[in-house]
């Protein structure tokens, strides 16, 4: 376990929510038993000595958001700890909580060099940072996980967990299942039903507007929607003809994204932003951006088109 003390200022900067801190223990002692008090999720886990490693090697696939708490000594520790485990629910998979009862488990406390409770730390690929320290309710605090995912996936930081003590799938040719929350989406895509999808898709985002995955989808399905019925030919002599139109060319982006020419795609655009002006500019950029998203922030065709655009911009 790592020495580094952890009573610096957050990584994140969330300190207009910084509420009064307890002494974290020096020592054994304090309430026996676990967490406890938190509601059922499989995203959230008692962190003990035991199992601390495993907990941080979880971190490699997804954030893991290790709250530290006394629930005895300071209760309203203990409800963050409850609510964060509640919310690593509604993220499904974006991060697991890790729930240390500093009095159960005070050798982490230690070892981590913790000075005060609550205080949540965010593991990611096995380091650590402070995240904050307060203990706020859970509409505040599902507003900062929500900036902090949002935050992340900027990054390129979009990993999923699964749910935790879920049995691993053995064969390798089975189908893999399909989340039940974009059944509609995809079914309405299935259907090639494009505005229906579009609908469903933007019902997610609106809910969450961290889920990089109902993002992606939206942006790809508007693509399909865009390009629904246009003749490809004609559309590209028509791009030939008008090089500076934004329409002209962005919709023969949208026709060499879907035929697998992505990067011919962004390089058009790029183009078009370096060489255009006002309204067109950002009209073009926009419209990049979207193609982005549609792709996948992960992509490495998107970080090199990503500083292609900021060359062209500026």
């Amino acid at each position: 376990m790592t020495q580094q003390p952890f009573n610096r200022p957050g990584a994140i900067d969330l300190s207009a929510l910084k509420r009064p801190a307890q002494p974290a223990p020096t020592g054994a002692g304090g309430a026996p038993g676990g967490a406890g008090g938190a509601g059922p999720s499989s995203y959230a886990v008692d962190v003990t000595a035991e199992n601390f490693q495993n907990v941080i090697e979880m971190s490699m696939t997804a954030p893991v958001l290790i709250v530290l708490f006394s629930r005895s000594r300071m209760p309203e520790s203990g409800r963050l700890a409850d609510d964060l485990a509640t919310l690593s629910g509604e993220f499904e998979g974006k991060f697991v909580a890790g729930l240390v009862d500093v009095d159960v488990a005070p050798q982490i406390a230690q070892a981590m060099q913790v000075e005060s409770i609550p205080l949540v730390v965010a593991v990611i690929d096995g380091r650590p940072a402070p995240l904050f320290q307060d203990a706020v309710g859970i509409d505040e605090l599902r507003t900062a996980l929500t900036q902090v995912m949002q935050q992340l996936a900027t990054q390129g930081m979009t990993g999923r967990h699964q749910p935790l003590g879920a049995a691993p799938v053995e064969d390798d040719d089975a189908e893999p299942q399909s989340d039940p929350r974009y059944a509609a989406a995809e079914d309405a895509l299935a259907r090639n039903d494009l505005d229906a999808a579009v609908t469903e898709y933007q019902k997610l985002v609106t809910a969450n507007p961290a889920d990089t995955e109902a993002a992606a989808g939206l942006a790809m399905a508007t693509v399909l929607q865009r390009t629904q019925g246009v003749d490809l030919d004609a559309a590209r002599a028509d791009a030939a003809d008008r090089p500076d139109d934004v329409d002209a060319q962005t919709l023969v982006a949208d026709l060499d994204l879907l035929g697998g020419d992505v990067e011919d795609a962004f390089g058009r655009l790029i183009e078009l932003v370096r060489r255009s002006a006002g309204k067109d500019k950002d009209k073009a950029r926009e419209h990049l951006l979207g193609l982005f998203a549609a792709v996948g922030n992960d992509d490495e065709r998107v970080l090199k088109g990503r500083q292609s655009l900021a060359s062209a911009l500026y």
